[in-house]
Formats: C-alpha cells, structure tokens, sequence
C-alpha cells in the first residue's frame, strides 16, 4: 500500500517541477526578447540622423558633447575622451555650431568631466566665450533632459560615439528634443574599459526609463540662456 501511495504521489510532483522549470524559461525567453527588442529599438531612433563626416552634417546653433572620464582605470589616457575632444574642436572649426554644451560628471572631488573637456577645447583654441557647461550630467538622460530643461535647447548636436549617439537621440525623441549626431571616431579596446558591454545594458536601462520608470534627472536648476547668459563653468555659475 505504501509503494502504492508513492506511486500515486510522483507525477504530481514530476508535473510541478515541469511547470517551474517551463515557467523559468518562459520568463527567461521574455527577457531576451525585451533585451533584443530594446536595442533594436533605440538604434532605430536615430536612423538617418548620423552622421560621420563634417562636410555633411547640418548646422545647428550649441553641440552637446558628453562627457566621460578623462583616463582609464589603469591611469592611461582615455581614448574615448580624446577622440569625442577632437570631434568637436573639428565641427567647431568647420562652423558646424557656434557653441559648445560639455556636460558630464563632477560627482566628487578631483572627477570633473564637463571640466576635462572644457580644458581640452580651451587649450584646442575654441574661445571660452563658446563653451557653457553642465556639471551635473551624472548620465545622459541627466544631459538631454538639462540640455531642454536648464540650457533651453530643443534643436542639438550630440557628439559622442555612435553607440552612445544612438542611446542620446533616442531619449531626445521622448524628451521634444530634435538631435541628431557626430560620430566619434570610434575605440578598439578588445573592450578592455566594458564600454561597449555596459552600452548594451544602457540601452536597456533608457528604455526602462522612459517606458516604465519615467526617470527624472538628479537635477535642475537655474535656466542659462546659451549665447546671452554668460558661459557657465563648474566652479562658476552653474
């Protein structure tokens, strides 16, 4: 009677095994699916708004150049920094924008990027009366979102590149901001820095953002009219 029980009792429990495990993998096939969907859709944003040569890119009055750390985790310098660097000094002096928005992360001491690239631009020979900066672009949606918000752009250049382009025009569309980009030239790092790994989950990220967290930036502040208010710098006005 009891091997009989034991008997009875083994399918139900082969069936709820089944049951979680079928579930696991349904969960797991949607996640994929949500990944794969997401990144398709965030390059599709920016279809036909890319661009790789100064000749052909449009005129737009402020480029916004986004801002990443100045050198690599082993102290060497940071190829990304100095290839979006001479992207912009290159469409500045093709005339393809009159001012420069460098905006980044200045979350603790002796860590500035908007600052970094300020200098790099100063010292390329752009005028300070060109450049207006933005110090708490702890992320990018943070620097699309102030770049309207604060800066009272809607029409913009990003310069970065393109992966980080594609992700910047993509949270512009959902914020009333027409962006189109400048690719940098991009790095081959065998992906020593996890730049580009970490992109894909960005992408992710920004999707999420917008779609389901609504993610505000960490902050705003007083407005700064480009071209009549005087540039702002990290340790001045803004």
């Amino acid at each position: 009677m009891k091997s009989l029980a034991n008997n009875l009792s083994a399918p139900p429990r082969r069936n709820v095994r089944r049951k979680i495990v079928l579930a696991f993998l349904l969960v797991g096939a949607c996640c994929i699916a949500f990944v794969v969907g997401a990144l398709a859709f965030v390059r599709h944003a920016s279809a036909g708004r890319l661009y790789a040569g100064a000749t052909e890119i449009p005129h737009r009055e402020v480029g916004v150049v986004l801002g990443c750390s100045r050198q690599l985790g082993d102290g060497t310098p940071n190829p990304f920094f100095d290839s979006r660097l001479r992207a912009a000094v290159e469409l500045f002096q093709a005339g393809k924008f009159d001012y420069l928005l460098v905006s980044g992360d200045n979350h603790s001491k002796g860590y500035d990027e908007a600052t970094n690239l300020r200098d790099g631009l100063l010292q390329a020979g752009i005028p300070a009366s060109r450049i207006y900066s933005d110090c708490a672009g702890f992320r990018t949606l943070d620097s699309i979102v102030r770049a309207r918000d604060v800066f009272g752009l809607t029409q913009i250049t990003v310069v970065s590149q393109e992966f980080h382009n594609q992700r910047a025009i993509f949270l512009g569309s959902h914020q009333g901001i027409d962006a189109i980009g400048y690719n940098a030239e991009d790095v081959d790092l065998g992906d020593a820095s996890g730049t580009h790994k970490r992109e894909k989950l960005a992408k992710v990220k920004a999707v999420l953002d917008i779609y389901l967290l609504h993610t505000k930036p960490h902050f705003l502040g007083p407005k700064v009219r480009i071209g009549v208010d005087p540039p702002t710098t990290c340790s001045g006005t803004q």
